[in-house]
């Protein structure tokens, strides 16, 4: 099957005005030059409330279903019980409880207030956050030849999928498990149903969100009220439980406790998984709406609920299976677990849509082949729908439910992929607060060395997991690596031996006015990776056809490391001679590339374009495996299977299909 030259990058070609691919960027072009800051767009002049709200429903609904388990497995591995086995206590100590709750309450303030809400928030691109704008970040100061830098981005990448495929998972289970306190009899069909919902909630991915995202702010803002309202219906059973705010009731027990304490913090941290999405969703709200709903509402209502929870085993240490749920009267379960589903389901709806957003980005920043991505809304260019994603998420997430068929054999899975994040997080930050914050090494290390130590902590405890469930999400993510490794050293080996045949511009437009073919009117516009080097369709086209245009654009798309381009910057031309011209197209990582659209903004710099009389010449590439590659065979063929399943080139660039001229070649790699 024939694939295009494009695969490196901007040699392709754009998607249809209905579904857009963006353009993997070169990795062997050198960095475009940073475009100027732009924090404006989203969120700049946006209501304060209404923000806060939306931030509160989309941003906070992976935290704030985490007292729906996390008290629970803490506390059950701090005893030494399996709710897997239906095993009960008869009493459990007053300073495991004070421990466990001390643990989780310090988590929530070092790891989420402190780490991303007051310091990570601050550490935007352009308004945007998440690991791969890190990573961008990382690139610009250090330079994108840091192979280190890229591994950082791809694991933090990688490992978001994996808490993507989870999160759903044992979210949904949790909640439809609180039926069975309802109907004991209903244990049976709690994975069914589970499945049923998830089915559901992928199945209307496609016709977008924005409609139910506008119910997600106040069912969620009412979720954490009633997180409160339990919490504090059960405070009095026992108010000493306050004490744990005192972090040396932790610290203890993970001292006196040892092994038992680290297993845990494993537990432990399933309290502050979703933390990691403050920083992802920075540029959906701003920091100030993210900020003043964690502070105002999502913190205090998790504190006091598990509090709540805490008071409640003290006094009847027999609910330990269940906490939360034993926390309302029995005529209000109903209603919480219907309450908790629909939290749940939120919650479910962020990641997948954070997958959406971070496909779209690896995609433009060269670590993933082109893939169809479809606009779900005329209005906000953010709201995506890509149909191979949503496929392979929802495989992953029911068989997840389907091997592990409860929440509690899915807690040991859920934590590992998150805490990798964080220390990439972490590490990178690092990098940013030292050489684009201008501090000194030694302060820099001074302010996160803490929480790299803290995030390494819970990865350490987290590990001990790998044979109870842990390895699956480390499956999940080590595949995507390799997809990614081998898609980034793919392309770099493919554009290497490219060029070693390729013939430099400027000395065939030298040889072409010395020896001018037919011409013809209008104008062709033939995108390349490499604007230096005359393309291939350029050569097939004078070899085949013997002509050449009136006016000829050596066109290059290039991938910036800020999140968006200013429209003034978007076009740079370089006359090359009377008929030949370089032209430079710059978009966002976080952009969709339309090409005809950019070049319309060419005619304010007084270049005349009529998409009518324009021609564009794309190479489409038939890749086979050579004998000597810088890859093993089973990794070249790897590369050449995501190539061939990479999204058609004619639509890359939102080029109208009739101007398209494909012109193909044979190449190894």
């Amino acid at each position: 099957m024939a694939q295009p030259e494009s695969l490196p990058s901007s040699t392709d070609a754009p998607a249809a005005a209905g579904k857009t691919v963006p353009p993997a960027a070169d990795p062997a072009s050198p960095p475009p030059a940073p475009a100027s800051p732009d924090h404006g767009h989203g969120h700049g002049n946006g209501n304060l409330f209404a923000l806060t709200l939306g931030s509160i429903g989309v941003v906070y609904g992976d935290i704030g279903t985490s007292p729906l388990y996390a008290f629970r497995e803490a506390l059950i591995a701090a005893v030494g019980a399996h709710n897997t086995t239906g095993a009960t206590v008869q009493a459990v100590p007053r300073e495991t409880v004070l421990g466990v709750l001390s643990l989780i309450v310090w988590s929530l303030l070092l790891v989420v207030t402190v780490k991303y809400v007051l310091i990570l928030l601050r550490a935007d691109n352009n308004g945007e956050g998440g690991t791969l704008s890190l990573m961008a970040l990382a690139q610009r100061v250090l330079g994108r030849g840091r192979v280190y830098i890229v591994a950082g981005g791809i694991i933090g990448a990688s490992m978001f999928y994996g808490d993507s495929v989870i999160t759903p998972a044992i979210s949904v289970l949790s909640a439809v498990e609180g039926l069975k306190l309802v109907a004991p009899g209903f244990e049976h069909y709690v994975v069914p149903v589970t499945v049923c919902i998830l089915v559901l909630l992928f199945a209307v991915q496609s016709r977008g969100t924005a409609k139910v995202a506008a119910f997600f702010g106040p069912v969620m803002a009412a979720w954490f009220l009633l997180l409160a309202v339990g919490g504090l219906m059960h405070v009095s059973d026992d108010p000493g439980v306050v004490l744990a705010l005192n972090p040396v009731h932790g610290i203890a027990f993970v001292i006196e406790h040892k092994m038992i304490g680290l297993v845990t913090l494993g537990a432990v941290f399933l309290a502050v998984t979703g933390g990691e999405a403050l920083y992802a969703d920075l540029g959906h709200f701003g920091r100030r709406p993210i900020q003043i709903a964690w502070l105002g509402l999502v913190l205090p209502s998790l504190v006091i609920n598990y509090f709540g929870q805490g008071a409640l085993i003290l006094s009847h240490p027999d609910h330990i299976d269940s906490p939360f749920f034993q926390l309302y009267p029995d005529w209000a379960l109903i209603p919480v677990v219907a309450m908790a589903t629909a939290a749940t389901v939120i919650a479910s709806q962020a990641v997948i849509t954070g997958a959406f957003s971070l496909t779209r980005q690896a995609v433009q920043l060269g670590l993933l082949p082109r893939i169809e991505i479809r606009f779900t809304s005329e209005t906000h260019s953010g709201q995506i729908y890509i149909p191979r994603i949503n496929t392979l998420l929802l495989i992953g997430v029911l068989i997840l439910v389907v091997l592990f068929r409860s929440s509690g054999a899915l807690a040991s899975a859920y934590g590992i992929a998150v805490t990798t994040t964080m220390v990439v997080d972490a590490s990178l930050a690092f990098i940013i607060i030292w050489r684009l914050w201008n501090w000194k090494p030694a302060a820099a290390a001074a302010l996160v060395l803490p929480f790299l130590l803290i995030d390494a902590t819970f990865l350490a405890s987290n590990l001990l997991k790998l044979f109870d469930g842990a390895w699956a999400p480390l499956l999940f993510a080590s595949f995507l690596i390799l997809l990614m490794m081998t898609w980034r050293k793919g392309t770099r080996i493919l554009a290497d031996k490219t060029r070693r045949s390729e013939v430099p511009l400027d000395m065939l437009v030298r040889n072409l006015e010395k020896k001018p073919p037919h011409r013809v009117q209008g104008t062709a516009v033939f995108l390349t990776s490499d604007p230096d080097y005359a393309p291939t369709a350029l050569l097939h086209n004078l070899k085949h056809n013997k002509i050449l245009h009136e006016k000829n654009v050596i066109l290059t798309v290039a991938t910036a490391d800020t999140p968006r381009v200013r429209e003034e910057e978007r076009i740079t031309i370089q006359p090359v001679s009377e008929h030949f011209s370089r032209v430079k197209m710059k978009f966002g990582y976080m952009e969709s590339p339309n090409v005809p659209r950019g070049l319309a903004i060419a005619r304010k710099l007084g270049w005349t374009f009529d998409i009518m009389s324009t021609s564009f010449f794309v190479s489409r590439r038939s890749i086979k495996p050579a004998a000597q590659s810088g890859m093993p065979l089973w990794q070249d063929k790897l590369f050449i299977a995501l190539a061939r399943n990479a999204s058609d080139a004619t639509d890359f660039f939102q080029i109208p299909t009739g101007r398209v001229v494909e012109v193909g070649t044979q190449v190894t790699v």
